[in-house]
């Protein structure tokens, strides 16, 4: 950035004005005009009536300096150490010491103040601001340097003032001069921009006052970056997001990516989304205009709209910050003619709102464009209606997936004979499973044919728990087949027992299957018997403790009387009923004087336990 300063003098040389008020930028013009001038030039330039520039001038004398900042020598920072203070002041006339830094920071303040900012808000502002502050500081510098050459030069020209006041007027001045308003300190202190992105953007808000923008920017941080904890997580959902998408996308949804891949790029990631420093910067610099909105007008009115179909106050800011484009968007225009392509299939409002939080990009004409293709396959596919929709409304992310990834996925369950019923089935319930990648399915496959499962059957459990193959194998799978090892299952056992019982593969070890082990073990059963039990019925271990095997357990020994070996000979007998068929029958059986195994009193159907036991005559 290269801008001329010229020192403007009285047409009598002796009367040079001291102090920032004989100072001067010119429009960019005038600089190019004198810029060839300046460097053919060993000193300042002394410019005559017959230059084009003075008209602009009032026929003064002018000393002009040009100033290039992509030239000039590399300025110490503003923060200098205290162990080499002493030196810097004496080498730059002082203009490092926190004296001069509290004049220009007082300087500013002022600026901001005299544009309506508050004293206390301004001052805040000016100490937030370094980058500008230094700007200011430099340009001064460079003007007060320029002085001292044209005195060298002009003997005539007298020395500049070097007082704390006469300094903190010429950071005044040269702050007005910039124009900005104080907007550039506003937007590096609040928004943190570099100052090079607070310039640019300055610009565009020229018609803003500094506390119109300090509304907005406060306004805007409130409800991006509240305490408040979103029920889903902003930086998984926005992983998500990315992750899934493979169609083409329209220009919303690109500069969206844009804007989470810088922030995706940062230690942290996408979890500094909910942290005001550390993603506001890079929301400002990629969606400018947020900066013009009207709060009173645009912003609010969004605000109260979303919260209107459904989405929770606290996590308002998901859906804003994975889709900001949505604050362009009009309500009457863009969002509900949107809305109603989804509303008249799943329902009320406050339904769409819930889609709308899980997947913000629903507003964007590419994915309602990539969400009627869908359907269309879908059909072909003879995908029942109702699970489409089910799907759909539960896992909306399906919509940014391409046709050609969902056909690879349909393809891989039906080479292993998942029926139209299945196949139903785990559209409706596990619709994630349609952006799983391809590869990733056919490792877990793979895993259970060498647990010595057949492809047959991995359809069968496909079709009954198809979380299964959603999970990481060494994380999940691997696990529970160790726990299984570690309570004495065989491994020539685990096709039976997973067949039986393949929810097994996706229980928590920790919070669930060692628990229950344990209690057993504490009933007084044998890790041996335990395994034996788990071999012969082993959903024994899916069963809650509090709810099933306790209570089962006490009926058994203090009511019934019967010893533990029993439920070791038939742990079938924790999967019944207590209420509605162990103590019904128990009963009976007591009451007719009877004694039976746990297998004869339950494993009969109520046809044969009658004829049995209550000397009815089986029907014919």
């Amino acid at each position: 950035m290269s801008t001329l300063m010229v020192a403007i003098a009285d047409m009598q040389p002796s009367t040079l004005f001291q102090g920032p008020t004989n100072w001067m930028l010119l429009p960019g013009d005038y600089s190019r005009h004198l810029r060839r001038r300046f460097l053919l030039s060993s000193s300042p330039i002394h410019l005559q009536d017959s230059d084009p520039v003075c008209p602009l001038l009032h026929n003064r004398c002018v000393v002009a300096y040009f100033h290039d900042d992509s030239r000039r020598p590399q300025r110490r920072p503003l923060s200098s150490s205290s162990s080499s203070s002493s030196s810097t002041t004496a080498s730059d006339g002082g203009y490092e010491d926190e004296q001069h830094k509290q004049a220009a920071r007082e300087a500013v303040s002022e600026i901001l103040q005299e544009n309506g900012v508050s004293k206390e808000e301004s001052m805040e502002i000016a100490m937030k601001s370094p980058k500008y502050l230094e700007m200011l500081m430099d340009s001064v510098r460079d003007l007060d340097e320029l002085f001292q050459s044209a005195t060298t030069t002009t003997s005539s020209l007298t020395t500049t003032c070097s007082s704390i006041s006469g300094y903190k007027k010429k950071v005044f001045d040269m702050g007005k001069q910039k124009g900005d308003k104080g907007l550039v300190p506003l937007l590096e202190s609040m928004v943190g921009l570099p100052l090079p992105s607070a310039m640019h953007i300055a610009r565009y808000l020229s018609s803003h006052t500094p506390p119109n923008l300090l509304h907005k920017v406060k306004y805007l941080k409130q409800i991006l970056f509240s305490d408040v904890d979103g029920i889903v997580p902003i930086g998984r959902s926005g992983r998500r997001m990315m992750m899934h998408l493979s169609v083409p996308v329209d220009e919303d949804v690109q500069q969206t990516l844009s804007f989470l891949e810088k922030i995706q790029a940062r230690r942290g990631g996408l979890d500094l989304l909910s942290s005001g420093d550390g993603s506001f910067r890079y929301l400002i610099e990629s969606f400018p205009r947020l900066l013009l909105l009207s709060v009173e007008s645009t912003i609010k009115p969004m605000v109260d709209f979303l919260e209107s179909i459904g989405v929770p106050k606290g996590c308002i800011r998901n859906v804003l910050l994975l889709h900001p484009p949505i604050l362009f968007y009009d309500i009457k225009k863009e969002i509900k003619p949107r809305m109603q392509l989804f509303t008249k299939v799943y329902g009320e409002d406050k339904e769409f709102g819930k889609m709308l939080l899980k997947y913000p990009w629903i507003l964007s004409t590419s994915i309602e464009k990539n969400y009627e293709e869908i359907l269309s396959f879908l059909y072909a596919e003879k995908v029942a209606v109702v699970s489409i929709h089910r799907a759909i409304k539960s896992w909306p992310l399906i919509l940014g997936c391409s046709v050609r990834k969902l056909k690879l996925m349909i393809d891989q369950f039906l080479e292993l004979g998942v029926t139209d019923k299945m196949l139903h089935q785990v559209i409706a319930t596990s619709p994630q499973l349609l952006i799983q990648k391809p590869q990733e399915f056919c490792k877990v496959v793979s895993y259970l044919k060498d647990l010595g499962l057949e492809e047959e059957t991995i359809g069968r459990i496909l079709g009954r728990c198809p979380e299964i193959f959603m999970a990481n194998i060494d994380k999940t799978l691997k696990k529970k087949v160790e726990f299984l090892s570690e309570i004495g299952v065989s491994k020539n056992h685990f096709p039976r027992v997973i067949r039986k019982y393949p929810e097994l593969l996706v229980c928590d070890v920790n919070k669930s299957l060692h628990p229950r082990m344990m209690y057993l073990l504490k009933i007084g059963l044998s890790k041996r018997e335990i395994a034996f039990m788990v071999r012969k019925f082993s959903p024994l271990l899916g069963y809650s403790i509090e709810e099933v095997l306790k209570p089962k357990y006490e009926f058994l020994v203090n009511t019934m009387q019967k010893p533990l070996k029993e439920v070791v000979e038939y742990p079938r007998y924790f999967s019944y009923s207590l209420e509605k068929k162990i103590k019904p029958r128990f009963w009976v059986i007591k009451g007719s004087n009877c004694e039976c195994s746990l297998q004869d009193m339950l494993g009969k159907n109520d046809e044969e336990f009658a004829a049995d036991y209550i000397n009815l005559p089986p029907p014919p």
